[in-house]
């Protein structure tokens, strides 16, 4: 069970993942080519650039088009433009997943093995980086527990004054470590400066105040926080090499743009290079990135900066308009995609005719079945209904568009709203027929993946026919939990069923048949639920259909069980009688009503609670036209 759910689940994200890699790594190489019209100005722009590319990575394109969509005011494109969003949509979503009349039929064995593969090495990298991490971390852990508090002395007074000075909202408390670590800010909502215990000593005030400068530069900025979003960043795609490049050229940045504030603020060029090299001669440097401390990046090419004898430049206004209008693409542009092109799902629900991968009927017929109507609004005569799937094919005899509904979208009649009044009081036939082609593809399917297209398809005709208008929300409504009322009086049904029972001959006239194992035989029109070897879960689900509302197996009754339930049905549980069903098959009239019969008959009970029900709604829906 476990490889055949995590192939579904690769199935279902790989396509999306790597959509989301290609773009990433596409937004992060136009960042670097922004950077390299930025090298004579000030580091802070260029660090920017490089943290949206490291957040580009947990946030997909998709994200902003689904929100584009949801904005949209008017239907997708049509004609021309119809081309020109299926190739803006090939370009942008290279990976994506077949459409299931061509889906090719593997050995199971085998993509479930590489499934599970590809997805244990992804959890064994991320537990690897994270063990590493967590390595380091104890280690900085440690000797903030060992620091102890300073509240006095040279170092406190220049940092109070240093924070006067850059009108900082919050003090920042200092901790003396015992450890060779450099000094660093650990944390980010309350940040504190850790200071090796030791190491004024070797500094004079201008070297201790240069360092000093340099910390607060680090908590202004709150670079921890963006080292934490960049780890987490590396933790998640650590498979992709470009992330950890980013790492690097942000730490590489991130001191840059510390160096050129000093440097602004007055700070002599050669005592703040001499304050960062006394630093490297009596520490060690932080193990992790969201510890900011003064020594990272390239130390060589790091001081030939600091002392070169040039200012980096502000930005120009024509650099300010080019980083302008490259932010406006990367948000505008997904967003108007959006807006302008629903997807197929949106548009399906708004009852659009887009275009889809998934196959249509060729031909439908759908009639009045005037006979059928007039017997069920007079409640005189027998209705004969039936409705059949085959590969490409859909027939039904004197079936309801709430019928309909039912077999397209799986959805009880308590889960659809707005339905207007003809949904229950017309009956139609439908004959719907697909391609040869589409016919040959579905046969090839497994028995899942051609339900699944039936119903589309189904879906498709629906919204083409009845120009059916649906959207699916969630709502608090009252629903029913099946609980043990009495203990004892159902019991679990020993064995097994037979993988192949024989098939049953049903006479014309004669009463349904009794339902094979593991099945129930419902007859709501004489109020009869039977079975042998049925899970309780099963009985919840039938019931559900009963009461107009959904029911929550609560029982926790595992096995199989013997069901064997009578009630008198009420006026609302009365369907269409069967024409199969003698005249003489009636209820009997001594039978106690549902929720009663469910507790002495079986010991369980229907508590009425409230829940969380999924609804399909109806905005819109004509009667079908004439063929």
């Amino acid at each position: 069970m476990i490889p055949q759910y995590l192939s579904a689940m690769w199935a279902a994200i790989a396509p999306a993942l790597g959509n989301h890699l290609w773009q990433s790594t596409l937004f992060t190489i136009a960042a670097g080519l922004l950077t390299l019209a930025l090298q004579e100005n000030h580091a802070q722009a260029r660090y920017g650039l490089w943290l949206a590319a490291s957040v580009k990575f947990l946030i997909p394109f998709s994200l902003l088009t689904g929100i584009g969509s949801h904005l949209a005011w008017s239907r997708g494109p049509t004609g021309t433009k119809a081309g020109v969003y299926l190739a803006m949509a090939e370009v942008s979503q290279p990976f994506t997943q077949p459409a299931m009349s061509v889906i090719p039929r593997p050995t199971p064995s085998l993509v479930h093995l590489l499934t599970a593969l590809v997805i244990t090495v992804w959890l064994c990298g991320l537990m690897a980086v994270f063990f590493a991490w967590y390595v380091r971390w104890r280690r900085i852990s440690a000797a903030l527990r060992q620091a102890r508090p300073l509240p006095e002395g040279r170092e406190v007074q220049a940092l109070r004054r240093l924070e006067r000075i850059a009108g900082m909202p919050q003090r920042i408390e200092m901790f003396l470590s015992r450890t060779s670590l450099e000094p660093g800010i650990f944390g980010i909502a309350r940040p504190v400066l850790v200071w090796p215990d030791g190491i004024s000593e070797h500094l004079p005030d201008s070297h201790l105040e240069a360092i000093l400068a340099h910390e607060l530069c680090h908590v202004r900025r709150r670079d921890n926080l963006a080292a934490t979003i960049h780890m987490s960043v590396e933790a998640i795609f650590w498979f992709h090499p470009l992330v950890w490049w980013l790492g690097t050229r942000l730490k590489e940045e991130r001191e840059r743009a510390c160096d050129e504030a000093v440097l602004e603020s007055g700070t002599d060029r050669r005592i703040y290079a001499e304050s960062i090299l006394k630093i490297c001669e009596f520490c060690v440097g932080s193990p992790l990135a969201l510890v900011s401390g003064v020594t990272g990046a390239d130390l060589k090419k790091r001081i030939a900066r600091i002392m070169a004898s040039h200012f980096s430049r502000n930005l120009e206004f024509s650099k300010k308009l080019l980083l302008g209008a490259a932010a406006l693409i990367a948000v505008i542009m997904p967003l108007a995609y959006g807006v302008l092109n629903p997807t197929p799902i949106r548009a399906q629900s708004q009852g659009q005719n887009v275009v889809s991968k998934t196959p249509a009927y060729e031909a439908a017929s759908i009639k009045l079945n005037q006979a059928g109507t007039d017997s069920l609004k007079t409640g005189s005569g027998v209705i004969m209904q039936n409705v059949m799937f085959t590969p490409g094919t859909f027939t039904a005899h004197n079936i309801s568009m709430w019928e309909l509904i039912r077999n397209a979208y799986l959805v009880e009649d308590y889960q659809v709203l707005g339905a207007p009044e003809w949904f229950s009081s017309e009956l139609y036939d439908v004959d719907a027929k697909a391609e040869k082609s589409v016919i040959d593809e579905m046969q090839k399917l497994g028995n899942d993946q051609r339900d699944l297209q039936s119903q589309r398809m189904l879906q498709a005709l629906l919204t083409d026919r009845f120009k059916l208008k649906v959207h699916r929300e969630t709502k608090s409504l009252p629903i029913y939990s099946l609980v043990v009322a009495e203990a004892g009086k159902l019991h679990e049904a020993p064995g097994d069923c037979d993988p192949h029972p024989n098939p049953v001959i049903v006479k014309p006239g004669a009463p349904p048949p009794s339902p094979p194992c593991g099945n129930l035989r419902v007859l709501p029109w004489v109020g009869q639920l039977d079975g042998q070897k049925v899970p309780i879960a099963q009985l919840a689900a039938n019931l559900s259909g009963f009461t107009k509302t959904m029911v929550l197996d609560k029982t926790n009754l595992g096995g199989k069980y013997d069901i064997n339930l009578k009630w008198f049905p009420g006026p609302s549980e009365f369907p269409p009688r069967p024409a199969y069903l003698p005249p003489t098959y009636q209820p009997d009239p001594n039978s106690p009503p549902l929720l009663l019969a469910i507790q002495q008959q079986l010991g369980l009970k229907l508590e009425p609670q409230t829940g969380a029900v999924e609804l399909l709604v109806v905005d819109h829906a004509e009667k079908p036209s004439e063929n």
